[in-house]
Parts: C-alpha cells; structure tokens; sequence
C-alpha cells in the first residue's frame, strides 16, 4: 500500500492512498455497507457518487453468508460486484454491542450470535483470516474497545490488551505476506492498528507509542472516540494524538460522525472516516443540506419544488423536488430510500471534496470557519 501525503495545511492533509482497486484521495468518508451492500444502493449508485472505498463488517459477514462462502464466490468485490476498495472492521465492536453475554480472555473474544445464538471466538489471527478469506483492500485488526465513561483501570487494560493483540496480528500477517505461495493472499490486503485510551492524555500517548513500536502496520485509527463523551473532549482527543501518529501513514477515525465532527476532524489531521449517519438519518427522514438539515415528512414541504439542496448536483437534486420525496417518504415508499440516501452520501462526499479543494487551495482555515459559521446558525433550514 501506498500513500502519498501531498500538502498539508495547518494540521489539515491532502493526500492519495494508492490500493490494489483504486487510488482513495484523502481526506475521504468511507460509507457504510454492513452487509457488503450500502442500504437501499447499488453498486452503480455508489460509482455514480464516486465513493472510491466502502466499509463492510467483519462480524456481520462472518455469521452471515460466511467469510469461506464469500471467498468461494470471489471476494467481496466479485460478490458484491463493487469495483473499488473495501474497509473491513474486525467485528469486535459488534461483537460486543450485539451481545450480552461475551467473554473476554487474553487470547480474544467468545461471543454468542446474534441470529441463532451459537458461540464463536474472534482471535487476533482468527479474525484477519475472515477478511483474507473476504479480500478486504484494508483489514482492521481486534482490538480491546471501551465505551465511556470508564475507570481509568479498564481503558490501561484495554491498552496493555490491544497492544498484545496488535503483536500478534502484524506477526500473523507478515508471516502470510512471507508465506504467500504456500497460503495465498495478504499482499494486496492491508492492515491498520488501532489507537485507544479514552480522553486520557497519557494513556493515548502510551498506547500510540506502543503501537507503533510494533512495527510497520499500514495506517493507524483512532478508536474508541464517539462513544459517549462530549464532543468537545473527542475534539481534545484527537488535538494530542493525531500528532502521535507517522505522518507518512494514514489516519483513521472509526465510526465518526456528523458534518462538524468530520470537519473538525480533518482539521486535527485525519485523513479518513465512516459513519452510518448518512444513511440512517436518510431512512428516517433527515436531510442534510448546505443550508442546514430537513424534516422532509414536515407538511412545509407538500407544494416546495425546489432540490433538496439548491447547492447540490446529485441525481436526486437534478431530477426530484422537495415535494416528490415528502410524497414518498409520507406514502413510505421503498424508492425514498434509495433517493435520499444518494442525496445525503452525497453531501458527504462533497463535504470532503471540499475539504480537500481548500487544502489545495492553502485556504482550509477560510474553509473551517465558513463552515463553522453555517453550523452554528440554526439547524434547520429555512430554504
């Protein structure tokens, strides 16, 4: 893997990550196809919005199809028939949310399905097996997360944790990168250690140093943020540990988050995120705009013929109104789905176009502020 950081501006990156199914300008938002499927979109409409990589779930597609049937019908891009890259989690957050009953150990998780109840471990190795097995371009590996609040005692064992875990996963995957005729598979996929420590300073200073201590992983992620702490303290977070972190690798904020979020982010030096707001906040009826979001099942909107959003080129803008989308939203028909979807990764998208335009440009300072003021005029918008 290769990624050339080519300008920078302030704290803020402009750079290219060169994969095996596609180069990825950064900074880029990742969106969210659990299933290897976007919900309610095609691959054609994920070319359409230009969205150069996807994040699928390891969990998900372990329990379901299964990682060995995915394998069998080609990897997740054949399968999916999506050309560009993929992201793959390792499935331990999932393993945890969706699960009452998960065990623990030094050597990885036991959980119980969340479909039928059966029990199965995810170890370090176990679960970079799954995503060879799935062909994903970039692999995260397990990692021990924690939701916050908590002790200071349980995110240092959460560090220690994740440290031996990311040990084991980089020397299980040189040895398949080295091994590669006797097992196939590992050149063209990539792994991403993950950083955690809560808001603690230090602790994210130790667990960033022992990381990359470790060895040459491909990029870093920054866990375990957006998980009940201010937003305010997630922003500190990132101001003392982006600068952790290589600056010849990329940087990865898991599961993160709203327009600010991901402004602010790119601000502080990341280079990547996902989020499934998107598309959630789409299937329930939020729009997002340049001028603020939209209540589009509100009755304002019954007779409005203008776009969604007048600052918008994509298909849904170009070819609906505000009312056809109220009208199917009203009505619940499926097509909504896939319409406002398109619109809101598509605002996304652009927003981190954007970014990068004035990265370019040395005028992200001008850029961040403009944004900063729209964001905190009044949410809704009044278009």
């Amino acid at each position: 893997m290769e990624f050339n950081l080519q300008k920078t501006d302030g704290s803020a990156r402009l750079g290219v990550l060169k994969l095996s199914h596609g180069e990825v300008p950064t900074p880029i938002f990742m969106p969210v196809g659990t299933q290897a499927s976007v919900k309610a979109l095609d691959f054609n409409d994920l070319l359409m919005l230009n969205a150069p990589i996807v994040l699928a779930n390891t969990y998900h597609l372990y329990l379901r199809p299964n990682d060995e049937v995915i394998k069998k019908l080609g990897g997740l891009h054949q399968f999916s028939k999506f050309p560009c890259n993929f992201l793959t989690d390792s499935g331990g957050f999932q393993a945890f949310s969706l699960n009452s009953n998960v065990k623990l150990s030094e050597d990885g998780i036991v959980f119980k399905s969340h479909i039928d109840g059966s029990k199965h471990f995810f170890s370090p190795q176990k679960v970079l097996d799954i995503q060879y097995n799935l062909n994903s371009d970039i692999m995260m590996i397990l990692d021990d997360l924690v939701g916050l609040p908590a002790s200071r005692e349980r995110i240092l064992e959460s560090i220690n944790r994740t440290t031996r875990w990311a040990k084991s996963a980089i020397d299980y995957h040189n040895y398949k990168k080295q091994s590669v005729q006797e097992f196939g598979g590992a050149l063209n996929n990539h792994i991403f250690a993950i950083v955690q420590g809560g808001t603690d300073k230090e602790l994210r200073q130790a667990s960033a140093r022992d990381l990359t201590n470790l060895g040459e992983f491909d990029g870093y992620a920054i866990g375990g943020l957006a998980v009940g702490e201010p937003n305010e303290q997630m922003y500190e977070t990132l101001d003392f540990t982006t600068p952790l972190l290589p600056t010849n690798k990329p940087r990865y904020l898991m599961g993160v988050g709203t327009p600010r979020d991901i402004i602010e982010g790119i601000a502080r030096g990341v280079d990547m995120f996902d989020c499934v707001m998107p598309t959630r906040n789409a299937r329930n009826g939020t729009i997002f705009t340049h001028s603020g979001k939209l209540a589009i099942k509100s009755p304002r909107f019954k007779l409005d013929t203008k776009p969604l959003d007048s600052e918008c080129s994509c298909y849904t803008c170009i070819n609906h109104s505000r009312a056809y989308l109220h009208h199917l939203f009203r009505a619940g028909e499926i097509s909504y789905f896939r319409l406002a979807s398109i619109h809101n990764l598509a605002f996304y998208l652009d927003l981190v176009r954007e970014a990068r335009e004035a990265i370019l440009k040395g005028e992200f300072a001008k850029f961040y502020q403009n944004f900063i003021t729209k964001e905190t005029a009044p949410h809704q918008s009044k278009d």
